[in-house]
């Protein structure tokens, strides 16, 4: 939207029309503490052609971490993204967030949101797939509520080896007292709970127990252990997962998933800051009507032809609020055709090439700097091309020294979690190639 001046006699009249004084009357209800007691520090007037210069010399002064060989994931990762993804996106006839309510001249927009249900169910092996969510943390809580929903239960167990961020963002959503969230610790990288017979002791009479492999360590989870202890206590089993491994990894329902979710951003969607991106949803057939968001059918119209409607949209906008189930479940239509259109374009041999390219250059790049001497392996665990290490030194200095080089040499791992002072998660994608491996090693070894 372009940006449409007004003259101060203009907003004089707004302010008369709407009974204030002044500007910061709108705001009598803000709380004193949570205003700003000064003026702006901001520049003088400036023309349009001196503040888009102003602009762009800010904008100059970021470092893109596109532009960088970039070893940071932890949720965000630095994957290629075909020309053909943007190309289709920026279509007018899809560049929109409106809700395609109206079938009949929607079609384009609902046949897309199929695809890429289709391709999820492929993708994790469950049956249906809704037309998206928001992220990966509220995708994750979702199917934590709606196994609590399916099993009539309130009693949550969740690993604390999922996401940091995500697991705040249960925290959240348990404030209203619906449900009671119990944590599960790690060790050595994967969840524990006191052994076999710890974990039993913890899920019984859970409604669901929610796990992610690879976790947030990068480590996979032993699926099938953990898939048999939740169903014993009949308890549904989320996982969250990351979409690229899945095109060489089994998918979660081979170990008895009820629900598989995950954050979508890996599936041709820009890093862009953190966001926005969209989490993807899928679950067993049964339990369809319990699953938040929004998800497209395909019918026949009065032709005969192949129809695309809103099967099923169990929000609360569409149906009596009591019976709803999420109000915070609007599906990132935009970002789920960008993940639609990659795996379209890339398919089914082209993800398993990239997720293997992925794996075989974590994996060497770890070998590296273990035999650098600078780091140390935490514990010995199978993972994706995501991995922890232990620095011997400081890894802040490390990380700067490594940033003024143009690398993005991991994520400090001791502000989310305490006990792993020193240790630095490394990310490996497609992207980085066999130079930039032994140039990040090679200077490591030269602080």
């Amino acid at each position: 939207m372009g940006y449409i001046p007004i003259t101060c006699e203009q907003r004089e009249e707004m302010l008369r029309a709407v009974g204030v004084s002044n500007a910061r009357e709108l705001f009598a209800d803000v709380p004193a503490e949570a205003m700003l007691d000064r003026d702006m520090d901001m520049p003088g007037p400036m023309s349009e052609m001196e503040l888009a210069t102003h602009l762009r010399e800010l904008a100059d002064a970021n470092s893109p971490a596109g532009r960088m060989a970039n070893f940071a994931g932890a949720g965000c990762y630095d994957h290629y993204v075909p020309s053909i993804v943007d190309h289709v996106l920026r279509k007018p006839e899809f560049f929109t967030a409106y809700t395609p309510y109206q079938p009949e001249v929607s079609q384009g927009t609902l046949q897309a949101i199929y695809e890429f249900q289709s391709m999820i169910c492929e993708l994790t092996g469950m049956e249906v797939a809704n037309a998206s969510m928001y992220d990966g943390a509220t995708a994750m809580v979702e199917a934590a509520f709606m196994g609590a929903r399916v099993t009539k239960r309130s009693k949550i167990v969740v690993s604390d080896a999922v996401h940091p961020q995500w697991l705040e963002t249960l925290d959240t959503y348990a404030t209203a007292g619906t449900v009671e969230v119990v944590r599960v610790p790690f060790e050595s990288g994967v969840t524990v709970a006191d052994g076999e017979a710890g974990l039993r002791a913890v899920v019984e009479g859970a409604a669901v127990v929610v796990i992610a492999s690879p976790n947030y360590f990068g480590s996979l989870e032993d699926l099938e252990l953990i898939s048999g202890i939740a169903h014993d206590a009949g308890a549904l089993l989320v996982v969250a997962t990351n979409p690229m491994l899945l095109g060489v990894m089994e998918p979660p329902s081979s170990w008895g998933a009820d629900i598989v979710v995950g954050e979508g951003q890996p599936l041709g969607n820009a890093m862009s800051l953190g966001g926005p991106a969209f989490g993807f949803f899928a679950c067993t057939q049964k339990n369809i009507r319990q699953m938040p968001g929004r998800v497209v059918g395909r019918t026949v119209d009065v032709d005969g032809k192949d129809a695309f409607v809103l099967t099923f949209s169990t929000r609360e906008q569409h149906i009596r609020r009591e019976r709803a189930t999420s109000n915070i479940c609007s599906n990132q239509a935009l970002c789920a055709l960008a993940a639609a259109v990659y795996m379209s374009a890339v398919g089914r041999h082209g993800l398993a090439d990239t997720a293997r390219a992925c794996v075989s250059k974590a994996h060497y790049l770890r070998e590296q700097l273990l035999a650098t001497g600078r780091f140390t392996s935490p514990w010995e665990t199978p993972f994706g091309y995501e991995f922890a290490l232990e620095y011997q030194g400081d890894v802040g200095e490390m990380q700067r020294a490594m940033l003024d080089r143009g690398i993005l040499a991991g994520v400090d791992l001791s502000p989310v979690a305490p006990q792993l002072a020193a240790h630095v998660l490394f990310a490996v994608t497609e992207r980085r190639t066999r130079a930039e491996l032994d140039d990040f090693v090679r200077e490591v070894v030269s602080l």
